[in-house]
């Protein structure tokens, strides 16, 4: 599919950014001096902007942490969960000095509808529009309207699990690593400073990850689950080595997946993720036990300890028996998150190699030594605030 035209509003840039216009001949491919510039990204095709986008709509937090990350987190009009994901990213947050969020009061947008994306009238609509299509109450057409009579779509989620797209997307989707959909974002705030800047963080971090990491013989399996909050048992298992961006910070980690070959019930239509119980669970048996949830106010941590210490089949775990059942993010991550997680993640799979990962209860992320740090928070944080 292919967009054009002008956006909605217009004008000089929002938010306090000393990087802003520096990339302007980097990323444009309009017509030289006339201000606009085009950014292509599957499955919208060529978009073209007037001006750089001030009222920003979004859904899912991927998208949300790259507007972060380029300055424009006070640019957004809406976004899924927001409350949920303000306390979940402000705990990482919390070690960039100078960079916080503020998302309470946004209107929460899955599902969005369509008088409410009229309303809100936005410059751009940061969001898959093969993913609002299949949203309650809209399709294809809804979608296609709204880029029409309002702005334009300009986002990629499916690449989260490489999911298939809706029939109506089928021919224009591609899948993008997590971080080339964060250069495309950029581009379209004209932000490729700050995405170049944040890309060679990662990239000096993976080379030394790369570096570090203990030969294959020598590294632990592992499990990454989310467990029910309703007194059933179930427990989610994802897949660690997958493909997509959910698991863009346990991928380049390269430990042995326990839950690879697990055979068990699936949802999703992805075919990387399964229903467990604890036999099954068992049945893997990792060796460290990484889980979602804790980072929010929907689980504790202690609690989950305590069950699977206490539990007749849980108890016999590796995991649980050596202690080691550690803390994740989210794996809807942007690349801040992205840089946090892939931090947190390979020291609590490798220690010995990367630094002990403090024991995990509540709170920010974990203060960690600067000697052990596997990137520079001051470096991002100057990069987030435009401070380079």
């Amino acid at each position: 599919m292919k967009y054009g035209g002008a956006l909605a509003g217009g004008g000089a840039i929002a938010g306090c950014s000393e990087l802003a216009g520096q990339d302007e001949n980097q990323s444009q491919n309009g017509t030289p001096g006339d201000g606009s510039y085009s950014v292509e990204m599957a499955p919208m095709g060529e978009i073209t902007f007037d001006s750089v986008p001030e009222n920003v709509f979004s859904i899912l937090p991927h998208h949300v942490d790259m507007a972060v990350a380029v300055g424009r987190s006070d640019s957004l009009n809406a976004m899924h969960g927001p409350d949920y994901y303000e306390s979940l990213w402000s705990k990482f947050l919390h070690r960039l000095e100078g960079v916080s969020v503020d998302w309470s009061g946004l209107y929460s947008s899955w599902p969005p509808t369509k008088e409410k994306l009229i309303e809100l009238d936005s410059d751009v609509h940061l969001a898959d529009p093969a993913k609002v299509a299949t949203a309650e109450g809209l399709d294809a057409n809804d979608v296609e309207e709204i880029a029409e009579i309002v702005a334009p779509w300009f986002g990629n989620t499916l690449s989260g699990t490489q999911k298939a797209p809706p029939e109506a997307y089928a021919d224009s989707y591609e899948y993008y690593p997590l971080w080339e959909i964060f250069r495309k974002i950029a581009q379209v705030f004209q932000a490729e400073t700050r995405y170049q800047e944040l890309a060679a963080v990662r990239e000096s971090m993976l080379n030394e990850i790369e570096r570090r990491l203990p030969s294959e013989g020598d590294r632990p399996t592992a499990a990454m689950v989310l467990f029910s909050t309703a007194d059933d048992g179930k427990i989610w298992g994802y897949k660690m080595n997958h493909p997509g961006y959910y698991a863009a910070h346990s991928r380049p980690l390269g430990a042995t997946d326990a839950l690879a070959d697990a055979v068990g019930p699936s949802y999703g239509d992805d075919g990387r993720n399964i229903v467990l119980d604890y036999e099954l669970l068992l049945e893997a048996d990792p060796d460290v036990l990484l889980v979602f949830g804790p980072m929010t106010e929907s689980h504790d941590i202690e609690e989950i300890r305590t069950t699977l210490a206490n539990h007749d089949v849980a108890s016999e775990l590796t995991a649980v028996q050596n202690d080691r059942i550690h803390v994740q993010g989210s794996r809807r991550q942007g690349p801040l998150l992205n840089l946090f997680q892939t931090e947190m993640t390979a020291k609590q799979l490798y220690p010995d190699a990367f630094g002990e990962w403090p024991t995990y209860t509540e709170g920010p992320y974990p203060e960690i030594p600067a000697d052990e740090q596997l990137f520079d928070r001051g470096e991002v944080a100057d990069i987030v605030n435009g401070e380079i």
